[in-house]
């Protein structure tokens, strides 16, 4: 059963905030992204353009971004088991599904998915409108653990696992698992690989360039998340300990 969106840290409205964390929590993007917005001076506070990046909102401001209002929103944390053939988007022009659709009627805030999984690609995904926490969890340096269950259509040899842990060459640079191991010792098809980079379809294109066709893609771990409990398709909201536990980590 889903439970109520909560929320999280989020500024008291009856209090003074920084700008950059009042653009943060409406949604839109993080903090630091937020101060490169107000150093552009595209951010005005009650009609007028503000560049100073210790600028405190009070209470009734009215702040506006690129000509549009914002507002604080209160944070919403989703956590969804993203089944085969949908998009992790927020829209598509061609009509096609999205992750949006599967979680439409939970929240009347702007969410939107942290990373990417591709069409095909099955598994734990958050969505939420905390944008610190998005830019986190996908910022390089912050090496945020992510293992995928892999079937292959060929067999995998020790050579190709040797190969994914040394580094393959493609297209945006040397690539490497950071643990490669066979689900089943009977199968050579079937294999659970451990990665941090956040590169698109990095593990599709690792196997692609060692000649192994993927049949099935899941990721069943991200950032400490799991999609113990949740069907595929379906989603959660998630509980404060979980949040406070994935922001005091990363």
């Amino acid at each position: 059963m889903n439970r109520r969106p909560i929320s999280v840290n989020k500024p008291d409205r009856f209090e003074k905030v920084r700008l950059n964390r009042y653009i943060a929590s409406s949604g839109i993007c993080s903090r630091r992204d937020a101060d490169d917005l107000i150093s552009r001076g595209v951010v005005e506070v009650n009609g007028v353009k503000t560049t100073e990046l210790g600028t405190q909102v009070n209470p009734g401001d009215t702040v506006k971004v690129n000509g549009k209002t914002i507002k604080n929103e209160r944070k919403v944390y989703i956590l969804l088991n993203k089944p085969k053939d949908t998009l992790t988007t927020t829209d598509d022009p061609e009509g096609r599904r999205t992750v949006l659709d599967l979680v439409q009627n939970a929240t009347t805030e702007r969410i939107f998915p942290v990373g990417r999984l591709d069409r095909n690609t099955t598994g734990v995904l958050l969505l939420t409108n905390d944008g610190d926490l998005a830019s986190k969890l996908t910022h390089p340096k912050y090496k945020v653990k992510k293992i995928y269950e892999v079937r292959t259509a060929q067999n995998v040899t020790e050579e190709m696992m040797n190969a994914m842990l040394n580094g393959i060459e493609l297209e945006d640079g040397v690539m490497k698992m950071d643990s490669v191991v066979f689900i089943d010792p009977m199968s050579k098809k079937d294999l659970a690989v451990e990665i941090h980079s956040g590169k698109n379809r990095i593990v599709r294109r690792m196997f692609e360039q060692l000649g192994l066709e993927i049949v099935k893609l899941d990721r069943v771990y991200f950032a400490g998340l799991t999609k113990k409990t949740l069907a595929r398709g379906k989603w959660r909201f998630m509980t404060p300990k979980e949040v406070g536990w994935l922001k005091m980590n990363k």
